[in-house]
């Protein structure tokens, strides 16, 4: 894996946000939830789509903080369009675990 620099982790600005909606997304490839993140007034509302359903349902999505880069270009999955990139590590069958903050905080606030 080839070293970066600190400028270049500082170009992914990964922010905080709340779950304010969640829906099945049946018309992906594989299965997936849509999702309305709020990310406090400097970015508002954010919508995204994340293969998470092994551990997730939009139910209790709704409510929860997450993590998510906030500056890549929005993306078309299928009908759909992504606006930010929720964080996620796999677990040992490869199923997607939500990263989020261990304890409440600002919406917006930036990962440092």
């Amino acid at each position: 894996m080839a070293d970066i620099s600190f400028d270049d982790f500082l170009r992914v600005d990964i922010r905080a946000g709340r779950v304010t909606r969640a829906e099945p997304f049946p018309e992906a490839r594989k299965p997936a939830i849509k999702m309305w993140i709020d990310f406090g007034p400097e970015l508002g509302e954010k919508k995204t789509s994340a293969q998470v359903t092994a551990h997730y349902t939009p139910e209790a999505l709704v409510g929860r903080q997450v993590m998510a880069v906030v500056n890549f270009p929005p993306r078309q999955i299928g009908p759909f369009m992504s606006e930010v990139l929720v964080l996620g590590v796999g677990d040992a069958q490869g199923d997607i675990v939500l990263v989020s903050p261990d304890q409440e905080v600002p919406l917006g606030g930036r990962m440092h």
